[in-house]
């Protein structure tokens, strides 16, 4: 059975005030505008979970609620304080909870790359792959019985993008 995994990390929030709580950032206007090109390019190539799971941090839900409107039919939402700035064993244990094909997570860095890059048997060919940056997402293929089998190594790489591959620099001008 193939099972397929959907990493994003959270788009680009906003320092706008230095004092704020890091678990109430929101995004600013160039995280909404990746989060939203995400979620378009997801649905252009079929890449829709059945299961959404989101670390319960303010950005992290405003990239769900951008991603969401565009996938058909829409993935359940299932928060997680757990995948707060998460390590890769503990969003992998999440994962492997799951009984759907498809699942995607929603976390933060270092956590979200760590896992994209542990999981793979090779490497995206991007040069952004290794640093993960705001919004990356990676679609990870497994042949394996259930989401209990997945090992380090053994997912295949269908793809690889970040928001400037979609939106170009132009989205650096926004703040």
């Amino acid at each position: 059975m193939t099972l397929r995994l959907i990493l994003i990390r959270h788009a680009k929030s906003s320092w706008g005030d230095p004092f704020a709580d890091d678990h109430a950032r929101v995004l600013n206007k160039r995280g909404q505008a990746s989060a939203t090109a995400i979620g378009t390019w997801m649905a252009a190539q079929g890449y829709v979970p059945d299961v959404l799971l989101c670390s319960d941090a303010e950005r992290t839900q405003e990239t769900a609620g951008l991603i969401i409107p565009a996938l058909s039919p829409a993935p359940r939402l299932q928060l997680s304080a757990r995948l707060y700035h998460a390590a890769p064993d503990t969003i992998l244990d999440l994962v492997r909870r799951q009984e759907v094909q498809t699942v995607g997570v929603i976390g933060h860095n270092p956590g979200i790359g760590m896992l994209a890059n542990e999981l793979v048997d090779k490497a995206a060919d991007h040069r952004r792959f290794s640093d993960y940056p705001t919004c990356a997402t990676t679609v990870i293929d497994f042949e394996v019985g259930g989401w209990r089998d997945i090992q380090p190594q053994t997912g295949r790489c269908r793809a690889f993008v970040v928001p400037r591959d979609l939106i170009g620099t132009s989205a650096h001008d926004i703040e």
